[in-house]
Formats: structure tokens, sequence, C-alpha cells
């Protein structure tokens, strides 16, 4: 199942009560979301720099508080069925990270109907690349890498771990990628089964190198794989079965399932007021500064 665009799935029942009224009214309630809510202190460093030429080959970058040039440097993508989705729209994320304690990149990428597969990961590979070029100007260590991703973004951040060539193909070394996390990821979703996949993906000559599942390798970064047990958009049996490759492989894989939570909701909980439904950012930030250390 392909992951949902989540400025369209983000309903009324997972915002703040005190956001209720003012989304009513609105027509992108994660717009609102991420400009009404709550967020943890950090600085924004830089917004909208460029690593292409493409309008959406854009990033920003939120820095902790104090950062001395010895941040590990974490870079975010964001879902949206590789069909929408907009950076500004999870300065919440970056702002999360930052907290605790990364240099923290929000990238756009190109999008459906602009691009196709591979293009995104392309984009990914580049993004990486910016941040390993200009990380130490804004406080962060550049051979200190992880990358991060809900969703969509989430197959981004995976398969540019453990596919090496795109990071190669980009100029970057794939060791300085230090560790991976994935939030409700699909990383083996074949046959294709749906019209938004399939417009993206169906062209590839070699589809089954288009899946996570097929790249693990023993070497791979250390991988954070959490899931919702009530994920009914992208199932939960994708982050099974990659970690259990990776497990069987010699990998290095922490695998999360937290009950009641959604697809929706795993992405949400990095928010400061959403927080306390379940303990995703803990987890996963703990996760990847121990591998980045």
């Amino acid at each position: 199942m392909p992951p949902p665009t989540l400025t369209k799935r983000l309903t009324l029942a997972a915002a703040p009560a005190v956001l209720l009224g003012a989304m009513t009214a609105a027509c992108t309630p994660l717009g609102l979301f991420a400009t009404l809510s709550p967020k943890d202190p950090s600085a924004v460093a830089v917004r909208g720099a460029a690593y292409g030429p493409h309008p959406r080959q854009r990033l920003d970058v939120y820095a902790p508080r104090g950062a001395r040039g010895s941040a590990p440097v974490a870079v975010f993508f964001y879902g949206g069925s590789w069909d929408s989705g907009r950076r500004q729209d999870y300065n919440w994320v970056g702002r999360a990270l930052a907290a605790k304690g990364f240099l923290a990149v929000v990238a756009d990428y190109r999008i459906y109907p602009d691009v196709t597969y591979p293009a995104f990961l392309e984009d990914g590979a580049l993004a990486v690349r910016w941040a390993a070029d200009n990380a130490a100007a804004y406080g962060g260590d550049p051979g200190r890498i992880v990358l991060a991703g809900h969703s969509a973004g989430a197959y981004n951040a995976v398969m540019l771990g453990l596919d090496r060539r795109w990071l190669a193909a980009a100029g970057v070394d794939p060791s300085t990628v230090r560790a991976v996390a994935g939030l409700a990821g699909p990383y083996d979703f074949l046959p294709i089964a749906s019209p938004i996949t399939e417009r993206i993906f169906g062209a590839t000559p070699d589809l089954p190198a288009t899946q996570p599942a097929a790249h693990v390798r023993s070497d791979a970064p250390p991988a954070f794989l959490a899931t919702g047990d009530d994920d009914e958009m992208v199932w939960p049996r994708n982050t099974s079965r990659l970690a259990a490759k990776l497990r069987d492989a010699g990998a290095t894989v922490e695998e999360r399932h937290y009950p009641g939570v959604d697809h929706i909701r795993i992405i949400l909980a990095l928010s400061r007021p959403l927080r306390g439904r379940a303990p995703v950012l803990e987890e996963m930030t703990a996760f990847l500064r121990r591998h980045a250390s």
C-alpha cells in the first residue's frame, strides 16, 4: 500500500483541541498546524537554501542552541506519496530534532507528475551532499550524518542508506551516513497494487531494485524502524519485513511498534503538543545519537 498524502489525511481529531476552531476554516490543516502549534526552541539557521537548480531543490536548516561544530546532522524527508508535500509544513520536525541536539535539515524534493522514480532519490542524495558540504558553517559535524523520514520520506531515507549508488553518484561517501530512521515507511511493496505507485514506479525496468528490502546487507547503517499498530495506510508488515531481513543479514536494527498509533499520529508524535501519545521522538533520537557518536 502506498504512503498517503499527509496534507490530505491530517484530520481534526489528530490536532490539539485549541486549534480545532481555526482548522475548520483552513484548506491546508498541516500548514496551519505548522504555523500555530507550539514548537521546541531552536534557531532557524537558514531558509530556502538551494541544493540544486530546480525550485523544489530547496532546504531549511534548524540549529541547536549553542552548536559549536560538533552536532550530528539529521536530514529529514517528509512523506506525501511522492506527489505532494513542502518543507515549510514540517518546521516543527526540524525544531524538534534541533532541540534534541541535531543540526536538522528539512529538504524538499521533486515530485510527481514532474518526475518519477528515481528522481526523488537523486534529489535526496544531493540534499545530503549539501549537508556534508555546509554543516560545519552551522555548527554541525559533516562526518556524522543520519537520515530520517516518514512514509514516502522514510522510503527515501532508508533507500539512500541501503542502496549506496545514490549517495555515491552525488559525490557523498556513503559511510558518512551513520544511521537511518524510518517512520511508517513502505519498504517492500511489490507487487504494485495502487495507481499512485504504478504511475511513479511502474515504468522502472528493474522493479525489484526499487525496494529497500532488496538492498539489505550486513554493513548497512544501523536502522531505527517504527510503525503504528493501527496504521492502515502503510501496513506495519513493511517495517516487520525489513527489520527481519536486516537482522538476518547481521545488521543493527531497532524495531518499534506503537499501540494505538496510526499512520498520521506516528509523525505528529514528534510535535511538541502531541509528544505524549507515543515516545517516538525520544526513542528515535536516542538511537540516532548513539550511532552517530
